[in-house]
C-alpha cells in the first residue's frame, strides 16, 4: 500500500509540474491561435517568431548575458571553492562559505533592489546617468550565480585523493600542472553541472533583471513581462517551446557525454 501511494504521489507530483509545459508545446502548433481549441497543426506561429526582429533581439541578449555570467561566474566560483579547499582556519572558512550564501538565500526581489541602489550610488559618485545596462546586469547574475557554482564544485572538491596531487608535484609537477592535470579532470563533472545551472538560471532570471536593466539592453525574460501588458502573442508559445526543446536536448547530450565517460572509465579500470 505504501509503494502505491509513493508512486500516485510522485505522479501527481511530474503530472503538475510538466502538464503546463505540455500544454504549451502543444498549443505553440495550433493553428488557430486560441487556447479554447485546437484547430490543426500549423508552424505558423514559429515564421511568425523568426520575422519577429524585437523577440529575436532580446534572446540573443539574453544568451549573450547568460553564457557570459555563467562562464565568469564558474571560473571565478571554481578557485574559490579550490581556495576554500585549502583554508586550514575552519572558523573563517565558516563565515566566509556563510556570507557566500547569502544572495541565494535572499528573496530575489531583496538582492535586485540591493543591486540598483548599489549601482545608482556608483552612478552618482561617477556622475553617469546611463550606468545601467549589459554591465550592470552581468554583475547582478554573476553574483547570484556565484553561490551555486560553489555549492555543485565544493562537493568534488572534497572527494579528490590528495595522494594523487601530491605523486604528480613529487614526480616534477608544479602544484598549478598538478591541479590542471589530475585534480581539475576529476572535479570537472561538479564544473558542467555549475555551468548549466548558472546558464539556466542567468537565463531565467526577471526580478534582479527587472530591477538592473535599462531599455538599450532588454533581456528575453523582460521583453515576455511586457508582452503580458496586452495579449501575448502565440509566437511567444513557439519561443518557450524552443527553449524547452534545446534544454532537454543539451541535457540528454551531457548525460549521454557523463554515461559514456563513466564506461570507458571502467573499461580502462578492466
Amino acid at each position: 500500500m505504501m509503494k502505491f501511494l509513493s508512486r500516485f504521489y510522485m505522479a501527481i507530483i511530474f503530472l503538475l509540474l510538466y502538464t503546463p509545459i505540455l500544454v504549451l508545446i502543444i498549443f505553440s502548433f495550433n493553428e488557430g491561435g486560441t487556447l479554447s481549441e485546437f484547430t490543426g497543426v500549423s508552424l505558423t506561429w514559429y515564421g511568425e517568431l523568426f520575422s519577429d526582429e524585437e523577440a529575436l533581439s532580446a534572446l540573443i541578449n539574453s544568451l549573450i548575458l547568460a553564457v557570459s555570467a555563467s562562464v565568469i561566474a564558474t571560473i571565478i566560483g571554481t578557485f574559490a571553492a579550490l581556495g576554500l579547499h585549502h583554508m586550514r582556519n575552519r572558523y573563517i572558512k565558516g563565515a566566509i562559505n556563510t556570507v557566500t550564501n547569502i544572495p541565494m538565500m535572499n528573496p530575489d526581489i531583496v538582492t535586485g533592489v540591493s543591486m540598483m541602489l548599489l549601482f545608482v550610488a556608483v552612478s552618482a559618485m561617477l556622475g553617469s546617468r546611463d550606468l545601467f545596462g549589459f554591465g550592470t546586469l552581468l554583475i547582478a547574475h554573476v553574483t547570484f550565480d556565484l553561490p551555486y557554482v560553489l555549492l555543485s564544485v565544493t562537493p568534488r572538491f572534497k572527494a579528490l585523493d590528495k595522494s594523487m596531487s601530491e605523486a604528480a608535484q613529487d614526480l616534477g609537477c608544479t602544484p598549478a600542472r598538478a591541479f590542471f592535470m589530475v585534480d581539475l579532470p576529476e572535479i570537472l563533472p561538479g564544473i558542467v553541472s555549475a555551468l548549466m545551472m548558472s546558464f539556466t538560471l542567468s537565463l531565467d532570471d526577471f526580478v534582479i533583471s527587472h530591477f538592473v536593466s535599462s531599455p538599450n539592453f532588454q533581456t528575453l525574460p523582460l521583453y515576455v513581462y511586457n508582452q503580458t501588458a496586452h495579449n501575448v502573442k502565440f509566437s511567444m508559445y513557439a519561443l518557450c517551446a524552443l527553449i524547452v526543446f534545446i534544454i532537454l536536448a543539451i541535457l540528454l547530450v551531457v548525460n549521454f557525454a557523463g554515461s559514456f565517460r563513466s564506461v570507458r572509465h571502467r573499461k580502462g579500470g578492466a
